[in-house]
């Protein structure tokens, strides 16, 4: 697992073909519009499962004195939306077989949707956690030991249940990191602290008066979709 630092998860970001939105916006604002009205109650992950989450994010993107983590910006939030669409049914995704064990690049091989990922892997990582932490499930651990852990699962080859431990990890990782740099319109980056962090412009209609100034400094703040600025 790579340094908890901000910079270091930052990097990996950036450099990785995993920072998109998935297809279709009219499908993704009709299902993910994000009320203001109370404290948000997940859709589908159940009480274990979201405390899980909501501690696996943290480690992944934790709090620093650059800003709040993953939990603070919302990212368990955006995952919990993400599980009602195209993309966490796995419709976005040929879902049929034959289902073989097969190297890295020729992509994802099981049977399962990204919900039963979660569903099926957070199961079977409480269950390997409390066997090897005296009965503590993974929220109960302290911090070192949660992060001890998500590394095992990143380079680990154990399977927990049905869902190989290092890709739990792998789609956790980038469904988080999705959740603290989207538009705050899907759940994530909540009051545009990821994009104000990155120097991100945001959703800002025009740029022309800025295309030939280069190395000048933009002196504006993000504006996400809906026209919130930070």
């Amino acid at each position: 697992m790579p340094s908890p630092t901000r910079r270091h998860f930052i990097g990996g970001l950036l450099g990785s073909a995993s920072f998109w939105l998935y297809s279709d916006h009219k499908v993704w604002a009709d299902a993910l519009a994000v009320g203001n009205a109370g404290p948000y109650a997940p859709r589908y992950f159940n009480k274990e499962e979201w405390r899980f989450l909501n501690a696996a994010c943290e480690r992944i993107y934790p709090t620093d004195a650059h800003g709040p983590g993953a939990r603070g910006l919302g990212a368990p939030e955006f995952i919990d939306r993400q599980m009602d669409t195209a993309y966490g049914r796995g419709e976005l995704w040929y879902m049929s077989g034959p289902f073989v064990s097969a190297p890295a690049n020729l992509g994802y091989q099981l049977s399962l949707p990204p919900r039963e990922v979660y569903r099926q892997g957070i199961a079977g990582a409480d269950a390997y956690v409390r066997a090897h932490h005296d009965g503590r499930s993974f929220a109960d651990l302290e911090t070192a030991e949660q992060t001890a852990v998500l590394k095992e699962f990143e380079h680990g080859e154990m399977a927990l249940g049905a869902v190989p431990a290092h890709l739990l990890f792998e789609q956790l990782r980038q469904n988080t990191l999705e959740g603290v740099f989207s538009d705050p319109l899907y759940g994530g980056n909540k009051g545009l602290a990821g994009w104000t962090l990155l120097g991100f412009p945001g959703a800002r209609a025009d740029f022309m008066d800025w295309v030939n100034q280069e190395g000048a400094a933009y002196p504006f703040g993000p504006v996400s979709i809906s026209g919130e600025t930070a």
